[in-house]
């Protein structure tokens, strides 16, 4: 810019140069008065534009930026989120964030990986722990032992996430956010149709939807499904179908295999007999989808839509609350991130725990807060964003936006969140069902297993297979893959 200004500059003598001289054609010259007169506005408006430019709101210098890069749905829950990472901004002037929406789960994972590989990673990310060991085999994380264990706060998060946060003896992540899945019902709905208890068993749930299904308009065909099914391939459809798997004593691995290989494969709040993996030591032994629980799993929710009871969400739209809200369906999979938008829909709804199969049973989820390898200022000030989210204040305000369930022990005691828990006493469902919880693995090949899962879900209610042909089919594909 000084270059093109002193040009500018070196042009504009020229030109005086030039009208200074005497006319050629017996015109009449410019004084130099009066051209002096007209180049100096020019010339104090055009250096006043620049230093303009340069004042336009930017991080100074000595601020260091950093970029996270999040999937929070749906967007009431983002503002919640902008906020917080505004008062983050406001307290530390030497550090500013700046927050990204990306897309959802599905259609970040692209994006994720193509920015690793191109160095252009985001400085952090927000997303659900399964990614893990993908990203840790890229060489892509910055690993957290040394500054956790140096950090005050970090005692305060919940134990039983830690493991969500680790990966082959190293802790790559902090927990943002954890939740689990419950069944949302219109209590208006269940009194309509008589109904005075909540199920707590499969074979209660069946009866009860067959009860909630209703032709309310006379036509001679339900306009009121007992409930909604997600359908699609996808994550969602894989995660709000795992607590079925487990509830009907189901595993995702054989029990039987050897503890020896490298890694571990980590379920909830436990590490499993025999669950290891990660997908470089992995063999068509240790996946085992086929099994009795499974099985069981699927044949349960397509028993629902044979029975005419469920109805399908739109392909990989499972999430979509729009028929419960509108009352067409009676009982919908969700947790406690959906709390907040049914709030203020001012809609009449309550939550259950996942009914029994043969033991209790959910899927934890949630989302992790990672850190990407950077500069070590751009590091160690991610590090400050990540001790702010593990805080209490942070998860209380978090928690209460959104509804999810705080990973900050003082939050869950705070004032502010027992008198949020006494005005909505559905979170205490999904408080209860804490100990239930199951995580999906963490291990690199954990998306190949999903992908067959969600095949084999798909196949079964869209009536194309039996759920143990299936499974099997699915057994198949993943036994060619990690062989």
């Amino acid at each position: 810019m000084v270059m093109v200004i002193h040009k500018w500059l070196r042009s504009l003598s020229a030109k005086r140069r030039r009208v200074a001289a005497p006319p050629l054609n017996g015109a009449i010259a410019l004084p130099r008065q009066r051209l002096t007169a007209q180049i100096l506005p020019l010339l104090a408006a055009f250096c006043l534009g620049f230093l303009l430019v340069g004042c336009q709101p930017q991080p100074p210098a000595a601020v260091t930026h950093l970029t996270l890069w999040q999937g929070v749905n749906p967007p009431p829950n983002r503002d919640v989120l902008q906020t917080l990472v505004d008062k983050f901004n406001q307290q530390h002037g030497e550090i500013y964030v700046e927050s990204l929406y990306v897309g959802q789960g599905d259609q970040q994972v692209p994006k994720i990986l193509a920015a690793v590989v191109g160095n252009a990673a985001p400085n952090m990310l927000w997303y659900a722990p399964m990614i893990t060991g993908q990203l840790v085999e890229l060489g892509a994380l910055k690993p957290l032992d040394d500054w956790l264990a140096a950090s005050p706060v970090a005692a305060e998060v919940d134990p039983a996430l830690k493991e969500s946060t680790q990966y082959d003896g190293q802790t790559w992540s902090v927990p943002f956010g954890t939740n689990n899945v419950g069944i949302y019902y219109r209590p208006s709905l269940f009194k309509a149709a008589g109904i005075e208890e909540l199920p707590k068993t499969w074979n209660e749930l069946r009866q009860v939807a067959k009860r909630l299904t209703r032709d309310t308009n006379g036509d001679g065909r339900p306009d009121q499904h007992g409930m909604l099914l997600p359908l699609g391939k996808g994550e969602w459809t894989v995660f709000t179908w795992l607590p079925f798997l487990w509830s009907g004593g189901g595993e995702l691995v054989d029990q039987t295999v050897n503890l020896e290989k490298k890694g571990t494969l980590i379920f909830g709040n436990q590490i499993r007999s025999g669950a290891v993996l990660p997908a470089s030591s992995a063999t068509s032994a240790d996946i085992n989808l086929v099994n009795a629980g499974a099985i069981a799993g699927l044949q349960f929710w397509r028993d629902l839509v044979q029975d005419g009871s469920a109805i399908l969400s739109q392909p990989e739209r499972g999430y979509e609350l729009d028929g419960f809200l509108s009352g067409k369906v009676a009982m919908q999979l969700s947790g406690p991130w959906t709390l907040g938008q049914l709030q203020s829909s001012k809609t009449d709804f309550g939550v259950f725990p996942i009914p029994k199969g043969t033991q209790q049973g959910t899927s934890t989820g949630g989302e992790n807060l990672f850190l990407f390898h950077s500069t070590p200022a751009q590091e160690r000030a991610a590090f400050t964003f990540a001790e702010y989210v593990m805080s209490e204040a942070f998860q209380t305000e978090w928690a209460i936006g959104t509804g999810y369930l705080p990973t900050n022990l003082n939050s869950r005691e705070s004032q502010a969140y027992r008198e949020f828990r006494a005005k909505q006493p559905a979170v205490d469902v999904f408080l209860s069902q804490v100990k239930y919880g199951r995580s999906r693995p963490i291990f690199p090949g954990y998306n190949r297993i999903s992908d067959q899962l969600g095949r084999a879900i798909e196949a079964t209610l869209l009536d194309r297979s039996s759920p143990e042909a299936a499974l099997s089919e699915s057994q198949h594909r993943l036994d060619l893959i990690f062989k």
